[in-house]
């Protein structure tokens, strides 16, 4: 009899969030799940980890087909206590999400959601991040819910590269809209961040952090802003390696 599949799931949205049940119903037609997410949510803590506080795990429902607990931690902390304390073996994939919102182009370098699926692929775990461009706690993951097995299917039966993962992104639209998925690159460009200085009842200023991502290349139809911009969902490798290998040539005919 062939040995059940182990998935491993976290988030950045927290153990309440909609994106996550739904990725749940989604894997747990491949085997045995177990889930290891944050108490609440963690948007933006990209890959920090809690030096300064002690982690506890609250388990919501433990069983061999599905195991869920919760931890007041970021999403990287998940990843390491899951890996080096909670989870029974090393799991067969890992994947992340589903996010509500995007994190496609220079978001991936905040999102915890990718951060959580970047940190699992450093222990040679095959990993997805999933994101719907949707921030609304009751968004409709339908079309993640009707396509995602197929990557995930994939990536259980072929693998991926050593400390490689899949950054997936789906639009915002129609079922009846969506052309399918779309293997890009990271769109270059950056955040214009803005400021929102108020006025608390105290007379003590504060700010809200705004702003708008700039696309650099708003025509190339080899990045995932515009397959999202035209229907598809974007399918991203990414990994930690930050070299920038053009440039270690330029230096080594300096003088330093």
């Amino acid at each position: 009899m062939e040995k059940r599949k182990l998935i491993f799931i976290s988030n950045d949205d927290g153990i309440d969030a909609k994106g996550l049940y739904s990725l749940i119903e989604i894997a747990k037609k491949f085997g045995d799940v177990f889930v290891v997410a944050p108490e609440d949510g963690q948007s933006g803590m990209s890959h920090s980890i809690s030096l300064a506080k002690p982690l506890r795990v609250r388990y919501l429902k433990n069983s061999p087909e599905l195991t869920i607990c919760a931890v007041p931690g970021t999403p990287a902390d998940c990843v390491k206590l899951a890996v080096n304390q909670l989870l029974p073996a090393k799991p067969d994939i890992m994947l992340s999400g589903i996010n509500h919102g995007s994190n496609a182009a220079v978001s991936v370098v905040y999102s915890g959601t990718m951060g959580a699926a970047i940190e699992a692929s450093l222990y040679g775990i095959p990993s997805i991040g999933f994101s719907l461009l949707d921030h609304s706690p009751e968004a409709d993951f339908t079309i993640p819910e009707k396509f995602a097995a197929k990557v995930i299917e994939s990536v259980l039966g072929e693998g991926l590269p050593y400390q490689v993962a899949l950054n997936i992104n789906y639009p915002k639209i129609n079922i009846s809209d969506f052309k399918g998925y779309r293997i890009c690159k990271q769109t270059p460009g950056l955040w214009s961040e803005k400021f929102d200085k108020r006025i608390d009842p105290y007379g003590r200023e504060y700010y809200w952090l705004t702003g708008s991502f700039l696309n650099a290349e708003p025509d190339n139809d080899e990045t995932d802003e515009w397959a999202l911009k035209n229907n598809y969902a974007s399918i991203v490798p990414v990994k930690i390696d930050f070299t920038d290998y053009n440039t270690i040539t330029n230096l080594k005919k300096r003088n330093i």
